[in-house]
């Protein structure tokens, strides 16, 4: 390798690095913050990392209430998920498959809704709740968080409809398979990636869903992981070391569930690259 090269391969390695370490910076910060006592945590100037290690911030989340939110947010997210790609697969595949007027209309208006911002249907969608009996329970968050993540993720599924042939799907109704068979075993498995994305996508925005939550929650022992961790801070005070640690711990069910995915995800996208 010539001098040239050598350098040219030495200043890139410093850039991406730098690159990597910009980017991840707020996630280191939020480990050493959560390792740290209130003291080290509010001194000037601040310590990049802890000068003794502080474990007491993740005892005091175990001891309390946090696992209570942790179980009210994995029950809203998890139905979330169900609904929206029960749902979402159906609508996308009649969106795709069957031709009636205003076909391509309705997806537009489907999009359409998506870019509502929430606030702005945080009212009515207050008083449907009501009117239905279901205020401060965790079936209004499903409800709520659902209007949102539908639309979206009925946008996103049509797209990897669109990209499926009907060939196959035709070939196995021949031979005798009803529509519903072939949707659930030529279909489904080809837009697997696209099922797999929108549950990941789903399944992140019910997680951090905040604003519904602080409007239509007012138990305590109902209170999701959003919430939970707001309780932490007010306009007085803020107790920074136990904010970062259950930052840091509401981040392990999404990388868990990543995790588990992707193992799905990528052999996917992977095979469909290679298909003629």
């Amino acid at each position: 390798m010539s001098r040239g090269a050598r350098a040219k391969k030495i200043w890139f390695t410093i850039l991406a690095w730098s690159v990597i370490l910009t980017i991840n910076f707020p996630l280191i910060w939020m480990i050493s913050s959560s390792l740290k006592n209130d003291r080290e945590n509010n001194s000037v100037p601040p310590t990049i990392l802890p000068q003794t290690l502080e474990f007491g911030n993740y005892a005091r989340l175990f001891s309390g209430d946090f696992m209570i939110w942790v179980r009210n947010s994995l029950f809203v997210a998890s139905g979330t998920v169900v609904i929206v790609i029960v749902l979402g697969t159906l609508a996308a595949y009649s969106l795709t498959r069957y031709q009636y007027r205003g076909r391509q209309a309705i997806a537009t208006i489907v999009l359409f809704t998506y870019l509502f911002p929430p606030v702005l249907m945080l009212v009515p969608i207050f008083l449907i709740i009501s009117k239905l009996g279901m205020s401060n329970t965790p079936f209004a968050l499903i409800l709520a968080t659902t209007t949102f993540a539908l639309p979206f993720s009925i946008w996103l599924l049509r797209s990897y409809f669109m990209s499926v042939s009907m060939d196959t799907e035709e070939a196995a109704m021949i031979d005798g398979a009803s529509r519903f068979r072939a949707f659930i075993e030529i279909v489904i498995p080809q837009v697997s990636p696209g099922v797999i994305s929108t549950a990941i996508f789903t399944f992140i925005l019910a997680w951090d869903e905040y604003l519904f939550a602080s409007v239509l929650i007012s138990s305590p022992d109902r209170k999701t992981v959003p919430i939970g961790i707001a309780s932490y801070a007010n306009e007085l005070t803020s107790e920074w070391g136990v904010l970062m640690a259950a930052s840091i711990l509401t981040t392990i069910p999404i990388l868990a569930l990543f995790s588990v995915l992707q193992r799905r995800l990528l052999p996917d996208l992977s095979a469909g690259a290679t298909k003629n």
